[in-house]
């Protein structure tokens, strides 16, 4: 965590139990909802507390009694989109894992600008219910120690990293500019041979697809048995 004092994290600070009477009618979970619909339009950039209080067609006033700061509803809506996550029902250690990790990807990809949000510090309910799940699987499947906090990061930063890259690569929604870096790595072949060779950006497998492989090796090396190889 950067230099951040306590108070200033959501999920570290006391928080009110009760409106007071003159109040309009707003809650938590209504803040909540309209802010993942914004972020979900607009995004992170154009999400401000007057257009959030426009949105609930509230004044600011009544806004500013439930979440203190916009970081506030940031936190909130990240917290919101793992709680989309279901928690599996498999009990196969690496089939539990697997299965998490795969819906974790999907959740911020149906959310594309919460990916670049998971450098905050992630304390809320929903995300550490997930993280909970994730290291109680490794424990299961015998990591303890060093073993489990590396599994247990190396696993989360692999879904975080490929969900960024992912949701920044569809966000361009441009076949055409993917085909141009593709015709200019090829043209650069002298500088890059095996990025030309290897067909970078287009070797014909989905984002999907690369994830899931991908996901199998890491869950090989961190010790939850074998995938079996295509």
């Amino acid at each position: 965590m950067t230099d951040q004092r306590a108070n200033d994290v959501l999920w570290l600070r006391d928080r009110p139990t009760a409106a007071p009477r003159k109040a309009e009618p707003l809650s938590v979970a209504r803040i909540v909802a309209a802010a993942v619909a914004e972020l979900d339009e607009h995004g992170v950039e154009r999400l401000t507390m007057r257009r959030l209080a426009q949105r609930l067609e509230v004044t600011s006033t009544a806004l500013y009694w439930h979440v203190r700061t916009k970081e506030d509803v940031l936190d909130l809506a990240v917290d919101h989109v793992l709680g989309e996550v279901p928690i599996p029902t498999e009990t196969d250690p690496r089939s539990a894992a697997r299965v998490l990790l795969v819906d974790w990807r999907a959740a911020m990809l149906r959310h594309p600008w919460s990916p670049t949000l998971l450098g905050r510090p992630l304390l809320g309910p929903n995300v550490l219910a997930r993280v909970e799940f994730l290291q109680a699987t490794l424990v299961r499947a015998g990591l303890v120690g060093d073993d489990l906090q590396v599994a247990t990061k190396l696993l989360s930063n692999v879904v975080i990293g490929t969900a960024m890259n992912d949701a920044s690569w569809r966000r361009l929604d441009n076949p055409s500019l993917v085909a141009e870096v593709g015709r200019f790595i090829v043209g650069q072949r002298d500088r890059y041979p095996t990025l030309a060779s290897s067909g970078f950006l287009d070797d014909g497998s989905s984002d999907d697809e690369l994830f899931v492989r991908g996901l199998d090796r890491v869950l090989d090396a961190v010790g939850l048995g074998c995938a079996p190889r295509r």
